[in-house]
């Protein structure tokens, strides 16, 4: 089962590479530019090819990565939802120097539009921005709730991929902090919970975990992460949810407050639980 966390792009694609395999793992995320702005790194075709050659020989699974904060799609301000076009436009492109990969966006904040307008301004972005010819997957981030979240409930989501006209191009990522903190109770029924986002999304479509604990209760629309077992849905619920069947296979993201010590921990415990249930 792939694990990894968040590694800064500053040093470059190969570096992220060589310092995930430091910590243990065997995939990373990474956000495709400044994520509290729109500044980006010019693409270096070599550095990539050095990280997928890297990939390659250490068997990583899928990378994730992560879209800026900024990206709004179906913000309030015309200016806003242009400017976040542009955004994933320009990101997919470059996403294809690492084909066949995932980017994980925040659906976005409707700003008093509410749900439905919200839900048709990320679809019409979405079908304005994928292509057929593309390799990467794009995949809606589950959320918690706060302000105008859009996403917080499956069936939000749902919506979303119901609009897209490109659907073997989009999926989801099941985040664990926001799930729990927007009302799915993955501590007390993990089983219902997925068998609920089956129903409604389908399990196919669910690509990768975001994997934190939660400093909030279950339901608190707060979105603080917590270290795995520090927080309140704990280490014996999380350990179910890196061991359930139904998520095998696909790549766990620690987005934990952490050094590299902690992520390395962490990832060695993720690994522990894994090997002593053989997922």
């Amino acid at each position: 089962m792939p694990i990894g966390n968040h590694l800064s792009a500053s040093k470059g694609f190969a570096a992220m590479g060589r310092a995930a395999v430091a910590l243990g793992a065997d995939t990373f995320a990474f956000f495709t530019r400044n994520p509290r702005g729109g500044a980006v790194k010019k693409m270096d075709p070599a550095d990539a090819g050095k990280l997928l050659d890297l990939a390659g020989e250490q068997h990583f699974g899928k990378l994730v990565a992560h879209a800026p904060y900024t990206m709004n799609l179906c913000a309030a301000k015309e200016d806003v939802r242009r400017f976040s076009l542009e955004v994933i436009v320009d990101d997919l492109k470059r996403m294809e120097y690492l084909p066949g990969n995932y980017y994980n966006f925040h659906p976005g904040s409707h700003v008093g539009q509410g749900e439905e307008a919200g839900i048709a301004l990320i679809a019409e972005a979405l079908n304005k921005a994928l292509t057929k010819e593309q390799t990467t997957t794009v995949l809606l981030e589950t959320m918690a709730g706060k302000g105008s979240e859009v996403g917080r409930t499956f069936e939000e989501l749902r919506a979303i991929l119901d609009a897209v006209e490109l659907k073997e191009k989009v999926g989801v990522c099941f985040d664990t902090c926001h799930v729990w903190d927007g009302g799915y109770d993955i501590a007390g029924r993990l089983d219902e919970v997925l068998e609920e986002f089956d129903r409604v999304i389908g399990l196919d479509r669910l690509r990768a975990v975001h994997f934190n604990d939660s400093m909030n209760v279950c339901g608190a629309r707060k979105d603080r992460h917590a270290r795995i077992g520090e927080g309140c849905i704990g280490a014996e619920a999380l350990r179910r949810v890196a061991v359930h069947p139904l998520l095998s296979g696909r790549p766990f993201i620690l987005e934990t407050p952490n050094d590299d010590e902690g992520y390395r921990r962490e990832i060695a415990l993720f690994r522990e639980w894994t090997k002593a249930c053989g997922t």
